[in-house]
């Protein structure tokens, strides 16, 4: 089988540059441009991108509709919903994780999770 590197994944919302935005903010990665439709984020170990769906809602939490979720390491996850919170992130009630990780919602409604690490 060929070597495949994964490069990007690539996020369905209603705007991408604010989207973008949000996880710049949230992340410390860069914004590498792009158009009304479509915003790169890199900085990582895969890049982020965001495509503009025209009548995008998001996947609700808990739902089951949800069709992948991101999940990042912070050094101590109480500063992490802190910050994360004032930059427009939501703290969901439902809490699965118990201390192994948290859920939060960013401001288009797809969950994410933090974690220590």
């Amino acid at each position: 089988m060929t070597t495949t590197t994964l490069s990007s994944i690539v996020i369905d919302c209603a705007d991408p540059a604010a989207l973008a935005a949000f996880y710049a903010q949230a992340t410390g990665w860069q914004v590498t441009g792009g158009d009304p439709d479509f915003v790169g984020l890199e900085g990582g170990p895969v890049s982020l991108a965001f495509q503009r769906i025209d009548g995008y809602q998001g996947p609700g939490w808990p739902n089951d509709g949800k069709h992948l979720h991101l999940e990042f390491k912070v050094p101590d996850v109480d500063t992490a919903k802190k910050e994360l919170t004032a930059l427009g992130a939501t703290v969901p009630g439902l809490q699965p994780g118990g201390a192994d990780w948290t859920v939060l919602i960013d401001p288009e409604g797809h969950p994410f999770c933090v974690m220590p690490g």
